[in-house]
């Protein structure tokens, strides 16, 4: 396993590849932080790191990059990459909330319904985050609920793809 850190307008982000894909990214320090790095990891540039490093470029500027690095999901449940696949279809500056996201997973699997709660919780280990943008799912009421890397840096997030800056004064670290 590679890593790679950026430094983000929102503190140090940690990045894993496969060697081919890119396999993690997370907020140092972030609920689940490094999940999918077993054993040795070596620091070394990489491809992969070089198109998710203009992705997140694009991104911190406040555009929308408009195409997503090769991602790993090979160590994740059926159920999870579903969620996630449904995570990179929300498009930047949008929302959706947990229950719109089991009410398109119920239609898919022709049940009756399905849990909002099971959908956060695979959203909870995406180890892909921003990239597959589990900070634009919200709460049915429009609450910022649920974010591995906190809910501040979610309202960041949210508020730079909505203006295409982040608000004055409320970067960690900024005065």
């Amino acid at each position: 396993m590679y890593i790679y850190y950026y430094n983000s307008p929102l503190g140090r982000i940690t990045l894993a590849s496969n060697g081919i894909s890119l396999a993690g990214l997370w907020f140092d320090g972030q609920k689940y932080f490094e999940s999918t790095i077993d054993g040795e990891k070596t620091q070394k540039y990489l491809p992969v790191f070089g198109q998710a490093e203009h992705w997140l470029d694009i991104y911190f500027s406040g555009k929308d990059p408009g195409f997503t690095p090769p991602l790993s999901m090979e160590r994740a449940t059926s159920f999870r990459k579903t969620v996630w696949e449904i995570l990179l279809s929300i498009q930047f500056g949008h929302t959706m909330s947990y229950g719109e996201i089991a009410d398109i997973i119920a239609k898919q699997r022709g049940t009756g319904s399905m849990s909002a709660q099971a959908v956060g919780g695979a959203i909870a280990h995406n180890p892909v985050s921003l990239i597959i943008p589990c900070h634009r799912v919200i709460g049915s009421d429009g609450s910022m609920t649920g974010y591995a890397g906190g809910t501040d840096k979610k309202i960041q997030l949210l508020e730079l793809e909505k203006t295409g800056r982040f608000m004055e004064n409320s970067i960690p670290g900024s005065k």
